[in-house]
């Protein structure tokens, strides 16, 4: 039975899937080692359960007993003792979830399950780094998390059938869909995400036509409810790099990021949490730099 979750990392995905948690009826702590990013995410957490309550998502009763299940905490080791489900949301790098599932497989209890929030990278790799690869696996979120419907729940290679089994159990009582798959690089989503936004780059370096009428079309002729280029800078052009070196390793030629993705990530165009990537957002939601 799984009453408590820690929820690693309070940027984006850590807050969202914090908050969803909460919402779910289960107590949870997000950890953050940064204090201000905590107090960040806390503030944010605070803006969706009134939105929420704004839009009749949830009732104002609800908001108020999820938010006396929610806990912030920049303790790791103490979080991880009390939890039965630690979900990883830190950054899609190897050392630093390394370092975590370190972490919490020292101080977690013998029963506790082990989740990672990656879009492409090994439940499997992450797995050797606890001492319990079958009560490890990847729940991969979507952003905004609260407003996505889907968990894309991967299986490592010794992960068992019962931890799938409480994992799918969890993100539906998160209120999620779920689809259940064997860990392949990229899973589903990000090998067609990737495949369809590092195209758009393409396109656009070879001038085939601006953002916006790239995106328009993507929307409108694949019925898409999002443009690549309006997704690429929601998630983050450097996650969306990171995700295609890492699939262009292990996959091939056609992963290979475009030039000039590369070029806006060196330019520190990293899409709307830096105020600018494909689009400026310094002006409007709808401005292009051109």
């Amino acid at each position: 039975m799984i009453r408590n979750i820690v929820v690693v990392g309070s940027g984006v995905m850590g807050r969202g899937i914090a908050y969803v948690g909460a919402t779910g009826g289960f107590d949870v702590i997000l950890v953050d080692v940064n204090p201000n990013a905590l107090e960040s995410a806390k503030k944010e957490i605070e803006t969706i359960f009134e939105k929420g309550v704004r839009y009749k998502k949830i009732t104002q009763e609800e908001a108020a007993a999820s938010k006396n299940r929610f806990l912030y905490s920049s303790n790791l080791e103490e979080a991880a003792a009390k939890a039965d489900l630690i979900i990883e949301a830190v950054p899609e790098q190897t050392e630093i979830k390394k370092s975590v599932f370190e972490t919490i497989e020292e101080h977690a209890q013998e029963n506790c399950y082990f989740a990672t929030n990656t879009s492409t990278m090994s439940p499997t790799e992450i797995g050797s780094y606890g001492k319990r690869p079958e009560k490890t696996i990847a729940m991969h979120f979507f952003n905004p998390v609260q407003k996505m419907p889907l968990v894309e729940i991967v299986r490592g290679l010794e992960t068992s059938d019962e931890t799938a089994a409480v994992i799918k159990e969890v993100a539906e009582k998160m209120g999620k869909e779920t689809v259940v798959i064997n860990e392949f690089p990229g899973f589903v989503t990000s090998r067609i995400s990737c495949l369809v936004g590092n195209e758009a780059f393409y396109m656009l370096q070879e001038g085939l036509g601006t953002p916006e009428e790239i995106d328009k079309a993507i929307k409108l002729g694949l019925n898409y409810p999002m443009g690549p280029f309006e997704l690429g800078d929601l998630v983050g052009l450097d996650a969306r790099l990171n995700n295609l070196r890492y699939l262009h390793s292990k996959l091939g030629e056609k992963y290979r990021p475009a030039p000039l993705l590369e070029q806006y990530v060196k330019a520190g165009r990293l899409g709307r949490k830096s105020g600018k990537g494909v689009y400026d957002y310094t002006k409007n939601e709808e401005a292009v730099e051109k």
